[in-house]
């Protein structure tokens, strides 16, 4: 792609997401979330696979549903309320309305069967565009319209997330399908906290984002899309493979790495909140999703392939890993040790 254009994309990219986190009107918004589907279409479709015009097809024809569903909740709570600022947001129909749109616009059960296909036909890094930057806006709307919406219903989709996620993800072989259920599991944990500690959900996102970028660009740099080319990788980078697992297990949220902060904390406030058995059935679903992780660590770190592959063996690579991530890896594995601070802040 040319390099110009691909500046205008994320340029664009950039101002959609201020344009939808800075805003206080329903319309500037909805004008955001519009700016970011139209310039990540393009970089979906760059290749011209058919798979890729099929992903930016479902695409955009499932975000065009969500935002037309947003500005119809807008409206409604106009008419009857006579605000279109985005906090006051009261009236039931229409948090209704909201919560399905920016489900759909997530990824959250049960809208989330665009986005594994979505992501399986995306290059690695409009993958991970997908997986992290395209859901800030959504979560921003979310996080200013907590106050409104249902928790039955937020509670219900975040338990469904989690235990599709986990459940789905179990009998992949494609690597980004495996991301994308982890994404649909890992939302699943933002939204059940989200009526009761707001702030305990951006942080869970944005160690999320920290943890999927290390994890995407550590397969865009050992140049892996399926778990069978993931086995013979530990010839060619055995420090990055065996970073990898330890990145994976993060994200699975096993202690002492740094995604066990974050559910810890959740499970922690929903104690709190008289949830204990919300917190108890979430906890075991988020077992599904650390076989997958497991998997895939095993299959990052082994160094004998337990049957023969097609592919040849690797050759051994000197070139250094890229600094970006090496700063995201060391930043997703060791960042538990300064909780304490990160709860004093939240």
């Amino acid at each position: 792609m040319n390099p110009q254009a691909k500046l205008i994309f994320a340029s664009s990219l950039l101002l959609g997401t201020t344009l939808t986190i800075s805003s206080n009107h329903w319309i500037m918004a909805w004008a955001g979330l519009e700016i970011n589907t139209l310039s990540i279409l393009p970089l979906i479709s760059k290749s011209h696979h058919p798979r890729a015009v099929e992903a930016a097809t479902k695409y955009f024809l499932v975000q065009a549903a969500a935002s037309t569903l947003v500005l119809f909740s807008g409206m409604t709570n106009a008419w009857h309320t006579g605000q279109w600022d985005i906090t006051q947001l009261t009236h039931p129909v229409s948090c209704l309305i909201l919560t399905a749109a920016l489900s759909m616009k997530l990824g959250l059960a049960p809208f989330h069967f665009w986005f594994p296909e979505v992501l399986q036909g995306s290059p690695l890094t409009t993958g991970l565009i997908l997986s992290t930057v395209m859901k800030l806006p959504p979560i921003a709307l979310l996080y200013m319209t907590s106050h409104s919406l249902n928790p039955t219903v937020l509670t219900t989709m975040a338990v469904l997330s989690v235990a599709l996620g986990g459940w789905m993800g179990l009998n992949q072989t494609q690597i980004r399908k495996i991301m994308a259920f982890s994404s649909i599991s890992h939302l699943g944990w933002m939204t059940i906290i989200l009526i009761y500690n707001p702030k305990l959900t951006l942080l869970n996102f944005y160690l999320y984002a920290l943890m999927t970028t290390a994890v995407f660009l550590t397969f865009n740099s050992i140049k892996t899309l399926k778990l069978s080319t993931l086995m013979t990788t530990w010839a060619k980078t055995p420090s990055l493979s065996m970073t990898l697992l330890l990145i994976l297990m993060s994200l699975a949220g096993l202690p002492p790495l740094t995604g066990f902060l974050p559910k810890w904390l959740i499970i922690q406030e929903l104690t709190k909140q008289h949830m204990a058995p919300t917190a108890t059935i979430i906890s075991l679903l988020s077992l599904l999703g650390l076989f997958f992780y497991l998997r895939l660590a095993y299959c990052a770190t082994i160094t004998l392939p337990p049957h023969t592959t097609n592919h040849m063996k690797q050759w051994h690579n000197n070139k250094p890993v890229n600094l970006s991530v090496a700063i995201l890896a060391t930043a997703s594995i060791m960042m538990l040790p300064i909780s304490p601070m990160i709860s004093t802040a939240i």
